[in-house]
Formats: structure tokens, C-alpha cells, sequence
């Protein structure tokens, strides 16, 4: 689950983390009808920003969006789900499938762990060239070419062997911007939004240097401690600048989106106007809310907590008396386990159905709450961050 925004639940609000939750899943399952089983294991934070774009600015029923309920999966303590479902989920399956063949070609020019290995790494490459493939074909199912993201990952590693001290660091992040605008703008055509484009060109940009820093901040110290390439300690960028790089990019995303018309901009809001705040603050070491902490990984577990799957609301209430057998029951715990839901916020009892309350769910101090910008930002009352509801 690779990506830079991993909004809490307790900043999101029910609405809003049940809005979100419904792109997860639509995207993990728009990735197993189009590309088999196996693609699945791409699902990722970022992708699903595309399919949250597109649902966004579309007319409600129009192609690039709409709801279907989905059957049971362990990660929903096994109950059904109105999951997200139209061309932004396919969109969002093709360009996930780019990425993670980028970041696993990535890692096997680093060596990183068993990569070293070259009969591993072969077999690496032969699964991203099929994920690049198959990414074609998803992308040229909804009429987008992933060509301009293959090209921006051939181009990376050229301008990565030419780079040195001096060298400047949006230099090396060009091509994450280049291939984010283009996503981020094909939103536009598929909610019939073509004004759009523009703007949200400008927001991918942004937003694609804002990932690649930060991933190069995250980094950094593993990379150095691995001998592997990294572009801040490449092009001699000291973090003061990195920092200043990041926080401008953050505060052109949310000047970006004013442009922008959307049907509903509530969640297009909360994950990109405020949360890559967020990532930053993670990134640098700096305060977030307690549920993600600097330590980054999953938002939904305790500081100090191993970072586990993508986190969720609370199942639906099950019908009284509905309680499952021991093996069922044991297979539901484990869902809830891999979601952390039972270390944060609320569940149910994989047995019983009782609805009970985690060690940490009182944990959360969101002192920046505003408390009062659900009208205006349309956040269910989200963490204002400070930026006030006009960002």
C-alpha cells in the first residue's frame, strides 16, 4: 500500500471514510476484473486519487462514476459494500499498474533485498513488463496512453545517471510530474469536465513532486546507509530546501483545485487540499494527528504500532443474533487485524457482532480542529490544518 496520502479516519469523518473506502475497494476490484487476481496486489493510496478526481466532477450517473455493491471481503470484516465503479476506477487501475512497475523496476536497478539476486530480478522484470502492458490496455480502455508514463519512467533513470551536485532537484522530478498531470487531467475528459484539464494538470504536477520528495525524504537515510542512489543526497539538496520545495508544491495543489468546477468536492478537498500537509509533517518528523504520528505507515494504528493494511470505518451493524462460528469468527479477527481496526477506533466482535471500542480510541489529539468548516469545506468537520476553509 505505497503512497504519500493516508488520511486518518478520525480527520476524514464517517462520510467522508466511507467515500473513501468505496474507491479502495473499487480500485483493488477494478484491478482484479480487468487484469486477473494477481494485479490486485497494486492497490494503492495515490491510484485511488484518480478514481476520487473523476467521481468528483462527474454528473451523478455520469460514465466516469457510479456505485455497486460489492460482495464480502475480509478487510470489510466480511460484509458487502457500495464500492466505487465506472471509468475513474479503470483509469485508476491502469495508472496503478504503471506505477508499481515503475517502483519495481526501481528497486531492482537498487538491488534492494532479495532483487540482488538475479534470478529474482529477472523474474521482477518479466512482472512489471506485464503490469506495463496491461496498463496500456486498461489505459486505452477508458482512451488514456500510458505511453507519457513509461516514457517519464525511461527518462528518470537517464536523468538520474546524469545528475550530480548543482544539479537541481526539479530537475529529477520532472518526469513524476509530467506523468501525474497527465492522470490527474484525463479525469477531466472522462467526467466531460474538459475546463478541467488545465487545472488539474497544475495539481498533478505538483502533486507528482510533492511524492517524489517525500519518498526521497522517507528514504533518504535507508538509501544511504544501502549505498543506493537518492536525489537529495545526489544533487547535494539540504532538507531546509526540500522542505521549502515541499510546502510550496503542497500550497500550489490547493491553489490548483479553486480552479476546478466538481460536482462534489468534499473528499477531492480533505486529500488533496489537506492532507499532503499531513504527509509532509510525516515525512520531516513533525506533528501530525496521533493516529498517524511521525513515524508514518498505516494512519489508523498507534504510535509505535508496525504499519499494517489500509485502515477502515466500521463495518455496517450486523442483524442481532447473527453470531458466527469459531472458524469464521477467527477468519474475521484477521481482517480486522490486517486493518488495525482492533487497535483503533471502533468494531465489532468477530463472534458476537457487539460493536466495542479499541485500546486508542480516545487517543486522537487533533488540537487543530476547527470543528465548525463542514459547511464550507464540506469535511464532516475535518482537521482545518490552520489553512482556514478557503484552501
Amino acid at each position: 500500500m505505497f503512497g504519500i496520502v493516508r488520511p486518518c479516519r478520525h480527520r476524514l469523518g464517517e462520510r467522508l471514510a466511507g467515500q473513501w473506502m468505496a474507491h479502495l475497494c473499487g480500485l483493488c476490484l477494478a484491478l482484479r476484473k480487468d487484469h486477473g487476481q494477481f494485479a490486485r496486489v497494486v492497490t494503492n493510496y495515490d491510484g485511488l486519487l484518480i478514481s476520487v478526481l473523476t467521481e468528483a466532477q462527474a454528473a451523478p450517473g455520469g460514465r466516469g462514476a457510479g456505485r455497486r455493491t460489492a460482495g464480502p471481503c475480509p478487510l470489510r470484516g466480511m460484509r458487502t459494500a457500495s464500492v466505487a465503479h465506472g471509468e475513474g476506477a479503470r483509469l485508476a487501475a491502469a495508472v496503478s499498474l504503471v506505477l508499481a512497475s515503475a517502483k519495481v523496476r526501481d528497486h531492482v536497478a537498487d538491488g534492494d533485498g532479495l532483487l540482488a539476486r538475479r534470478p529474482v530480478a529477472l523474474a521482477a522484470r518479466r512482472v512489471a513488463a506485464g503490469w506495463d502492458a496491461a496498463g496500456a490496455r486498461g489505459g486505452t480502455a477508458v482512451g488514456f496512453d500510458t505511453a507519457v508514463l513509461l516514457d517519464a519512467v525511461d527518462r528518470q533513470a537517464g536523468i538520474e545517471a546524469l545528475a550530480g551536485p548543482g544539479t537541481s532537484l526539479l530537475t529529477v522530478t520532472e518526469p513524476t510530474e509530467t506523468a501525474t498531470a497527465a492522470a490527474f487531467a484525463h479525469t477531466a475528459h472522462l467526467a466531460g469536465r474538459p475546463g478541467n484539464a488545465a487545472p488539474l494538470a497544475e495539481a498533478g504536477r505538483l502533486f507528482g513532486r510533492l511524492a517524489h520528495l517525500l519518498d526521497a525524504v522517507e528514504d533518504r537515510a535507508a538509501d544511504a546507509a544501502a549505498g543506493a542512489w537518492n536525489p537529495l543526497t545526489a544533487t547535494g539538496t539540504p532538507l531546509t530546501e526540500a522542505r521549502r520545495l515541499a510546502d510550496d508544491a503542497v500550497h500550489g495543489v490547493r491553489l490548483a483545485l479553486r480552479e476546478a468546477e466538481f460536482t462534489d468536492r468534499g473528499l477531492v478537498h480533505r486529500l488533496l487540499a489537506h492532507e499532503p500537509a499531513s504527509s509532509v509533517d510525516r515525512a520531516f518528523s513533525t506533528v501530525t494527528c496521533a493516529h498517524g504520528g511521525p513515524q508514518g505507515g498505516n494512519p489508523y494504528a498507534p504510535p509505535g504500532q508496525t504499519p499494517g493494511g489500509p485502515g477502515a470505518p466500521p463495518p455496517p451493524e450486523p442483524p442481532r443474533g447473527n453470531r458466527r462460528g469459531l472458524l469464521a469468527g477467527c477468519a474475521v479477527w484477521l481482517g480486522l487485524a490486517c486493518t488495525c481496526q482492533l487497535c483503533c477506533g471502533t468494531y465489532e466482535d468477530p463472534w458476537s457482532g457487539e460493536r466495542k471500542e479499541s485500546p486508542c480510541s480516545d487517543c486522537c489529539d487533533c488540537a487543530d480542529c476547527c470543528g465548525n468548516c463542514a459547511d464550507c469545506c464540506s469535511c464532516d468537520g475535518c482537521c482545518c490544518d490552520g489553512c482556514g476553509c478557503d484552501c
